[in-house]
């Protein structure tokens, strides 16, 4: 059975993985150890001599490669690596996706899938025309509050979907994207896509829609101002982060080049007649998601986003009141989401060794990318609408076939 494919085989080894990229979020590669599916870390790869030992430290017996074509030319029989989890920067995702895709790797991407539309759909291309198994690191959607959320509307608590409203309060961002290529547009496109990747695709989650026409408006407020830039660095995001990074205009030692918007908004009208809106702001106290839902019945909205938060449901008429008609408490962890993390690789291991579905598709990943992607084309002309360009027949047929 090809790495990946659809189907069952008798399996007499663990699933043999690689960990590409080994920056702040490679950290994700030590929960293949935990995973139902047996699976070890046996290769690393990054281009940079800090990354490669970062990733020794992590994964001590593993071979180690600085780049992903000298993994590839490495595999040979019982020895080859059935799979990949790319944490790698974000503009770099299209090649090294579409290269191991094609060396029949299955491959776990971290979000978003890439950083344009041609990117995002050149590798689900690739993933069709070789059937090899593609995932998408949309986490988001296995936390607890996401998951809370889809109960009340599965359970018809509030009615038809008809609108979704979300807050993004990144209190965080100067030091998870200004600090680093975060903060060049080359390299992320917009923040609008990057850290918006994650709430545009929940929007499509809770509202049962894709985008199909947006509004972007946005601007560089603040960290623009930020004189004090560091000449290159190799270190990666925890080694600078601290909450004693306040208030944001003390922030010192962003990247040399910062301008993608730090405060930023987009209006959707989804295909099935949903409309939502979307909002962050990178420089705020706190550091939560909010999202209101209305229905034809009634609406939710979470309180706090991680454990000991509450998503509240209203489907009583009445004047304003703090308590909800019904209330649901938020479990998981309570900062954080290395319980999604837990999952999701879980989740990718099990669509590699068994062909088990997913919840996010590569479908799903395109279109969150598509959305801001054009978002962010329109917030940089005028703030004009743009439609958004529909995935290739045949590709989308592929996908569908498999029940992807």
């Amino acid at each position: 059975m090809k790495s990946g494919s659809h189907g069952t085989a008798t399996r007499t080894r663990p699933l043999r993985v690689a960990a590409v990229g080994l920056g702040a979020r490679s950290g994700i590669a030590a929960h293949v150890a935990s995973a139902p599916d047996a699976a070890e870390v046996v290769a690393l790869v990054d281009v940079t001599d800090e990354g490669r030992d970062r990733g020794r430290m992590l994964h001590p017996t593993a071979s180690v490669h600085s780049s992903v074509a000298e993994l590839i030319a490495a595999q040979t029989g019982d020895r080859r690596i059935d799979a990949a989890i790319v944490t790698t920067p974000d503009d770099t995702h299209e090649e090294v996706a579409v290269a191991l895709l094609r060396a029949g790797i299955a491959v776990y991407l971290e979000k978003p899938l890439a950083i344009s539309v041609e990117g995002a759909d050149r590798i689900l291309t690739a993933a069709a025309e070789t059937g090899t198994g593609l995932y998408v690191g949309h986490n988001y959607r296995h936390s607890s509050v996401v998951q809370t959320m889809r109960g009340v509307i599965e359970r018809g608590e509030i009615g038809e979907v008809r609108a979704v409203w979300v807050r993004h309060f990144v209190g965080n961002g100067g030091d998870y994207y200004f600090k680093d290529w975060h903060a060049d547009r080359t390299r992320t496109n917009s923040l609008l896509l990057q850290k918006g990747s994650h709430d545009i695709d929940v929007i499509h989650y809770l509202a049962s829609g894709y985008t199909r026409r947006v509004v972007g408006m946005g601007e560089l407020m603040l960290y623009g101002g930020i004189a004090d830039r560091h000449s290159g660095s190799s270190r990666s995001m925890p080694e600078w982060f601290s909450m004693d990074n306040w208030p944001p205009a003390a922030h010192t030692g962003l990247n040399p080049v910062v301008d993608v918007e730090d405060v930023s908004m987009m209006l959707m009208t989804l295909d099935n007649g949903v409309l939502a809106s979307y909002q962050q702001c990178h420089f705020t106290p706190d550091y939560w998601r909010n999202y209101t839902v209305i229905g034809t019945e009634g609406r939710l909205e979470n309180v706090g986003d991680t454990a000991g938060g509450v998503v509240k449901v209203w489907n009583r008429r009445h004047e304003w009141q703090v308590a909800g008609d019904v209330e649901y408490p938020i479990g998981g962890d309570a900062s954080g989401h290395v319980d999604a993390d837990v999952l999701t690789i879980a989740e990718f291991l099990a669509h590699v060794a068994r062909g088990v579905p997913t919840v996010v598709s590569p479908i799903a990943a395109r279109e969150a990318v598509a959305a801001g992607a054009m978002a962010a084309a329109s917030l940089r002309d005028g703030s004009l609408p743009r439609d958004v360009p529909p995935l290739d027949p045949d590709v989308a047929g592929y996908f569908s076939r498999i029940g992807r």
